[in-house]
């Protein structure tokens, strides 16, 4: 076969430890270290979601990954010799802070890896408008939300982004780091199930004595905005592969399962047609090498479905997915208990 013949999606799944690496991935929230506060920042008011992440492998990532012999193994074949001193890894596994001029890691993944660098919105998120959250105001309270937003936060309710950001290291996006370095193409990840186990910190608002996993339309949302976001991840990185080897592989692989997904998706939740068009769209370009200028178009489009849902549905009206998705068996790990 030549280089631009579909790729095949039966190759068999590489079997090397799983290690989250990469760089943002194509489209994604990319961190701004110059911004970032750093985890202790967050803390200071989210004590027991802090606490929940420092049981997690987002966390032990700081100290395990540089004594880790597989992810040495890799480092050396890429030619990276301290893997808390080069972008390759930090810009994934670790939090990355702007300190005399330099880039240091602080941290594993942290809060600013999933919610955006915080110095411009910190305060802003948590000022209630100059009064206390007792007085004001729901008017006072949306405006607040809004400046935080436009300041770059990434709140729980914005499936998309959240999204772009878990993917932007699940899946990824260097060609050479799978083919050159050993790496494996991406994680078994599947955005609701994985949000639900030991990364769940759903204690604000509850004041630190629950810490309950979604409700079932936020379920639906993250399952099903979780999949489009790894089908248009996959596309793009199948765009970028120029050789037939394991990563452009893995990448068809990915985008076909995912595909698959979203049609029965679409066949489960017919009352939500951007479902359909997503997999409409994934059909229109070949899952090829040398095909990015369609393959990134697809995306594109997908993106803007994607988009749609978000806006427009709350995943109230998507009980057709309930059979779909995950249950509480498949959640990674185990969520953290609060204190009393």
């Amino acid at each position: 076969m030549g280089p631009t013949a579909p790729l095949r999606s039966s190759v068999l799944y590489l079997g090397c430890l799983l290690i989250i690496v990469g760089f943002a991935a194509y489209g994604a929230v990319a961190s701004d270290a110059a911004k970032t506060v750093g985890p202790n920042a967050c803390a200071e008011c989210h004590k027991q979601e802090a606490e929940a992440w420092k049981g997690t492998h987002h966390f032990k990532t700081y100290r395990e990954m540089p004594r880790n012999s597989k992810a040495n193994e890799i480092a050396d074949k890429m030619g990276v010799r301290r893997i808390r001193q080069e972008s390759l890894c930090l810009n994934c596994h670790f939090t990355v802070q702007q300190k005399n001029n330099r880039e240091e890691p602080v941290a594993g993944i942290s809060c600013e890896s999933c919610h955006g660098a915080g110095q411009d919105w910190i305060k802003v998120h948590s000022g209630f408008s100059g009064k206390t959250t007792l007085f004001e105001s729901k008017v006072e309270e949306k405006e607040r939300w809004k400046l935080a937003d436009s300041k770059g936060m990434i709140r729980p309710r914005s499936f998309y982004l959240l999204a772009k950001n878990c993917y932007a290291c699940h899946v990824v996006p260097q060609e050479d780091l799978v083919n050159k370095g050993g790496h494996k193409a991406g994680s078994a990840f599947e955005l609701m199930s994985w949000s639900q186990g030991e990364v769940l910190h759903n204690t604000w608002y509850s004041k630190g004595r629950e810490n309950v996993p979604a409700n079932a339309a936020r379920k639906r949302m993250l399952y099903l905005i979780g999949l489009g976001v790894e089908l248009e991840t996959a596309l793009r990185a199948i765009g970028k592969a120029t050789v037939r080897k394991a990563y452009a592989f893995e990448m068809a692989k990915r985008a076909d399962g995912a595909r698959k997904q979203l049609a029965a998706a679409a066949k489960a939740a017919p009352n939500v047609p951007e479902i359909a068009r997503i997999v409409e769209l994934s059909h229109t370009a070949g899952l090829k090498l040398n095909n990015e200028r369609s393959l990134t178009a697809a995306a594109d489009s997908i993106s803007n479905q994607i988009t749609i849902m978000t806006e427009k549905y709350d995943g109230s009206t998507m009980s057709g997915l309930d059979s779909l998705i995950p249950g509480p068996e498949k959640f990674k790990g185990t969520a953290r208990k609060p204190d009393n």
